[in-house]
């Protein structure tokens, strides 16, 4: 079995997904008495396992400390935003740096709802999967 099978495998399962959808409050009006909910993003069974075992492999893992995603982006020339990140060369990126970016982009989750969406349809974490799959192959 290869090192990040775990997290490759999600290449072909994300292709053929639905992987999120803006959930907009259309019902209520705004009032005091019907105040209107913030949009926020429904994931998919997928990206929700996805999330979990980015999560898992990293805090199993001696590649990477979770916490430290933004040094070792810092650290690769690349900035904790979406443009840096989508727009990254992942051809050069070691595996310490493409979990980096993964983990960065659930954690943009928490801080932006749709993050990880705009992550996701950008094919960035798609790229990022397949940099770690020539990893493994290499």
């Amino acid at each position: 079995m290869k090192k990040y099978s775990v997290l490759t495998k999600y290449i072909n399962l994300l292709k053929n997904d639905n992987v999120g959808e803006w959930n907009c409050d259309k019902e209520n009006d705004g009032s005091a008495e019907r105040p209107i909910q913030l949009p926020f993003v429904i994931y998919s069974i997928t990206v929700d396992k996805l999330a979990d075992d980015i999560y898992k492999f990293a805090k199993e893992s001696d590649e990477i400390v979770p916490s430290k995603y933004a040094e070792i982006l810092q650290a690769n020339g690349i900035e904790w935003n979406s443009d840096s990140m989508i727009k990254a060369d992942v051809s050069v990126l070691d595996a310490q740096c493409i979990l980096a970016l993964l983990i960065a982009s659930l954690r943009a989750e928490r801080f932006c709802d749709g993050a990880l969406l705009g992550f996701i349809e950008s094919g960035a974490v798609t790229r990022w999967l397949k940099r770690l799959q020539e990893l493994d192959e290499a």
